[in-house]
Order: structure tokens, then C-alpha cells, then sequence
């Protein structure tokens, strides 16, 4: 799925044009991965724009970067205004998100230093649904992966770090090569992991399941939404290893993340998952989730972080720009 650019993207503190955010080709970024990021959703809601989860994005991005060494020169409170300015100036009432942290040119070193010095950006663009149109609605068609997930002692899972999703395009290529929207990963032990860039959830004999963070998963921020939500609905829900045939033996499933929402699961390995269409306990959710920025579901969370409108001199032009290839989705 491609994206329309928009016409402005925050970069160190200013606002340029779409077409002068650029980074230099010899940026260690570029080279070695050392970047950081977030997918931040603002909804469109009966009061006006809203970032979901803000704060919480930007406190995992720092989290990320803290793994690595890197130290991002600006605020977090400064980030989280850039996040919400960024949708209006760009005229948006709903909107991806993506703040961005990244190493730039100095050094070839694998141990930079001050010699490759953290730039951070901030960009916005409209975008729908990440498993294709439908998903949430229809459900996917998944399957194994060949590939497993990183263990802890290679790299620092729970960072959200640039570098960590070669291994996602690894499973998602697979299994979009065989015919499957995402690919299930296996953590090292052989438990079930994750999704390329989604959480997975297991619903089996009327309890809601999910791989905790040992298992190779990262920290969604909508993972731990609908946890909440499970709670707030009385429903039960634990977090535990689970074996791979949990995937054939599931009454449901469904995937979490910034992009992907909630996704449900119809068919794991072409073999249908319950009664091969999205199941009761998926449904309940989606609508608790989604009724927060329809104004169904309280707020009681305060998830929401309202965008202010800009002044009329302040709202950007439309970019007269052709369609440019697809963000990476990511488990959020």
C-alpha cells in the first residue's frame, strides 16, 4: 500500500517541504541501522482530530533509543507537540504518525559516538488500512513463518530500532511471496511470537490469550490498549507462553498494532480458525477499541491527546507529488 506525501515534515526543528527531508547517503542510519522510530495514529472523532496514545509512543521511543546509546536532542514534550502539530499543519483529520531518530553521517565506526550525531524527524501521511482494505472487517489469511524472532540476548527486542525489521521484511515477504497478508513468528524456544510488525492474540474456550514479553514480542501500545480493554469487559485474559498448535486449535485470533488496529485472524496455514470468519470476542473488542474515538467508549484512560487547529497561515498547501512506496507497519 503506498502513501500520498503530504507537504510538510518536521526535521530538527524546523518545518520543511516534503522534497527537502533528506538525509546524506553515507548516514550511519542508512548503513548500519541505527535509527528509532514510532507509528502514532490520529483518529478523526465528533470533536475534532485526536494522536492515540501520544505520550506513550514517544516515551517507548525514547525507551528504544536509550537501548542503543542514542541520545535524542530534543524534549519529549517538544516530540509529542511536533506529533500533533504535524497532522494540522499538513491539514489532516486522520493520519499515520511517524516520529523518527536517527544516526547521520560522521563516522563509519560501529561504536559512533559524537562523530554521528542523532537528527529526529517528524512526518504525517493519510493512511487506511495496513493488511489491505477489508481486513478489519473480512479478516486475513496468515501462515508459519520460517523465520523466528530475534532472541533478547542478540538484540534488544523491546527496542522499537530500524535495524530489527529486516527481520520483519524476512517473514512478511514470505508469506506474501505464498499468498498469506502476514506471517506468524516463532520466538527461539519454538513458542508463538509475533506477527512481522503486529502482536498476536489467542482466544481459546472462552479466554483471551497473548505471548508475554519474553517472548521475543515487542511492547505494543496497542497490545497493552486492548489488554485494558479485555480487563474493563470483565473478560479473561492472561499472558503466557504458547505452543504453535495453540494457532490450530484457537476458537479466534487476532492481530494488534498501530498499523494493523485490530485484524482478525480467519485462516492460519490455510486451515480456518473457529468458524473461519471473525469471532465474538474480536468484534467486542474492535467496537471498544474504535468506540474510543467515536465517542462509544469513555475515555476513562485519557488515551487521547486532542490536536489543536492551526491559524490559516499555518495550514500547509496540498503537494502536487506522485505516489511513493509503503511504510513498514510495526507491532504498536
Amino acid at each position: 500500500m503506498g502513501y500520498t506525501p503530504t507537504a510538510l515534515i518536521w526535521k530538527n526543528g524546523e518545518w520543511l517541504d516534503w522534497r527537502n527531508a533528506t538525509v546524506h547517503v553515507l548516514s550511519h542510519a542508512l548503513h548500519y541501522g541505527s535509527s528509532v522510530f514510532e507509528g502514532v495514529r490520529a483518529y478523526d472523532t465528533p470533536h475534532g482530530p485526536v494522536v492515540f496514545r501520544n505520550a506513550d509512543h514517544i516515551d517507548r521511543m525514547y525507551d528504544s533509543a536509550r537501548m542503543y546509546g542514542m541520545d535524542i536532542p530534543f524534549a519529549k514534550d517538544d516530540i509529542c507537540r511536533i506529533c500533533r502539530e504535524v497532522v494540522s499543519r499538513n491539514g489532516l483529520r486522520s493520519a499515520y504518525i511517524r516520529p523518527f531518530a536517527y544516526r547521520v553521517e560522521g563516522t563509519f565506526s560501529l561504536t559512533p559516538g559524537a562523530d554521528a550525531p542523532v537528527e529526529v524527524s517528524v512526518a504525517a501521511i493519510e493512511w487506511g488500512e495496513y493488511l489491505g482494505s477489508g481486513a478489519i472487517n473480512d479478516g486475513i489469511d496468515v501462515c508459519l513463518s520460517s523465520w523466528r524472532r530475534l532472541p533478547g540476548s542478540a538484540a534488544p527486542v523491546l527496542s522499537k530500532a530500524g535495524g530489527h525489521y529486516l527481520n520483519a521484511q524476512l517473514i512478511a515477504g514470505e508469506a506474501q511471496r505464498n499468498g498469506y497478508a502476514e506471517g506468524i513468528a516463532l520466538d527461539p524456544l519454538g513458542n508463538l511470537s509475533e506477527g512481522s510488525s503486529e502482536n498476536i492474540f489467542v482466544v481459546h474456550r472462552g479466554r483471551i490469550y497473548t505471548p508475554p514479553l519474553s517472548c521475543s514480542v515487542l511492547g505494543g501500545i496497542t497490545r497493552d490498549t486492548v489488554i485494558e480493554l479485555a480487563r474493563d469487559s470483565s473478560l479473561d485474559i492472561k499472558e503466557q507462553p504458547l505452543p504453535r498448535e495453540m494457532l490450530h486449535v484457537a476458537d479466534e485470533i487476532f492481530l494488534t498494532g498501530t498499523a494493523a488496529e485490530i485484524t482478525p485472524v480467519r485462516s492460519v496455514d490455510r486451515i480456518p480458525v473457529g468458524q473461519g470468519r471473525p469471532g465474538e470476542v474480536t468484534r467486542h473488542l474492535q467496537a471498544k477499541f474504535f468506540g474510543l474515538f467515536s465517542g462509544e467508549t469513555s475515555d476513562r484512560w485519557a488515551w487521547l491527546d486532542p490536536v489543536m487547529p492551526t491559524t490559516e497561515h499555518e495550514t500547509a498547501p496540498n503537494v502536487d507529488a506522485a505516489t511513493t512506496p509503503a511504510l513498514a507497519g510495526e507491532a504498536g
